[in-house]
């Protein structure tokens, strides 16, 4: 039986960006392309496809660009690009992308690491990278890492997100992104945060991107959810990390919120041939299955409806 998680929110996975960052291969264009196609079919919202990031700093996403071109202005309508500069948002649009996720750091420490820039730096920047997206009918969302804690300054205060969600500078961004980059975060601290950026910002989507590292994942989705937050960021199999982060490991893991709050085209179908792809991407990575999710899908409780029939 179906049992949704009330109130709803879209899931966005960002397998190909997120999930990537960490892994030392790099998956060609055409094995992208695949799995892009393949989750739209199964009827993922949204996901996010790669980032603009120097392709030295982050080998596995150098072929970003080529991996937008590819796709149709109707897929690319669901797809979301991670940039941090105005000229990200020119040479992606140049490629066709129509949303951009500008990302910045709450922390000081941590924007340096990541972008080499200081976060008021990037924050001066936005403006003129939504008026680039704006140009070509494109959507910017404002996404601020660190935002409950930092791997170089620990606790950030709630004070100093929703200074930067309610700066004027921000004004054009459709969304707001909360990350909780290193998944120490605790569902009473998400509940609180995302409330006061959904009553700070009300005009934008808020959106929830966490952690798997301390084994609250799907607790704090739930929680943003609950707290008014519209999507929920997730990567197959918990894949993921940040590179410029010590002590973040894997995404919350895209099955495992699918199966938590159940929207009405996820189903045991869905399951099973997303555990079927997430399977093969983490293979073909050597890296492990975090997923529960998907782990319960495989086991021999033949008797639970979302238990895989064909192993």
């Amino acid at each position: 039986m179906t049992f949704p998680f009330t109130p709803q929110a879209q899931l966005r996975d960002v397998t190909l960006r997120d999930g990537l960052q960490l892994t030392g291969g790099l998956l060609d264009v055409d094995r992208k392309l695949g799995i892009i196609k393949r989750l739209i079919a199964l009827g993922v919202p949204e996901l996010e496809i790669g980032s603009m990031a120097r392709g030295d700093l982050v080998p596995s996403l150098a072929n970003t660009v080529d991996v937008i071109a590819r796709l149709t202005p109707e897929e690319l309508s669901r797809c979301w690009v991670w940039v941090a500069t105005p000229r990200h948002v020119e040479k992606a649009a140049a490629a066709g992308a129509r949303n951009f996720q500008y990302c910045l750091s709450a922390s000081d420490a941590h924007n340096q690491a990541n972008l080499g820039r200081s976060t008021e730096t990037s924050l001066s920047a936005l403006p003129a990278a939504v008026e680039i997206a704006r140009s070509v009918g494109g959507r910017v969302q404002l996404c601020i890492a660190t935002a409950f804690t930092c791997p170089f300054e620990g606790s950030v205060p709630e004070d100093k997100v929703l200074g930067i969600v309610t700066d004027g500078r921000t004004d054009g961004a459709t969304d707001t992104v909360i990350c909780d980059t290193l998944g120490q975060a605790v569902p009473a601290q998400v509940t609180a945060m995302i409330r006061r950026v959904v009553d700070a910002s009300p005009q934008r989507r808020t959106v929830f991107h966490g952690h798997d590292t301390w084994g609250l994942g799907v607790a704090n989705s739930l929680a943003a959810i609950s707290a008014g937050a519209s999507v929920v960021d997730g990567a197959l199999g918990g894949l993921g990390g940040c590179p410029f982060a010590p002590g973040a490991s894997g995404n919350t893991a895209t099955e495992d919120i699918l199966f938590a709050t159940r929207p009405s085209w996820f189903g045991t179908d869905t399951l099973a041939s997303m555990v079927r792809i997430s399977e093969e991407l983490l293979f073909e990575l050597g890296e492990p299955m975090r997923s529960k999710t998907a782990q319960g899908a495989r086991s021999k409780a033949d008797a639970f409806e979302w238990v895989m029939t064909t192993q």
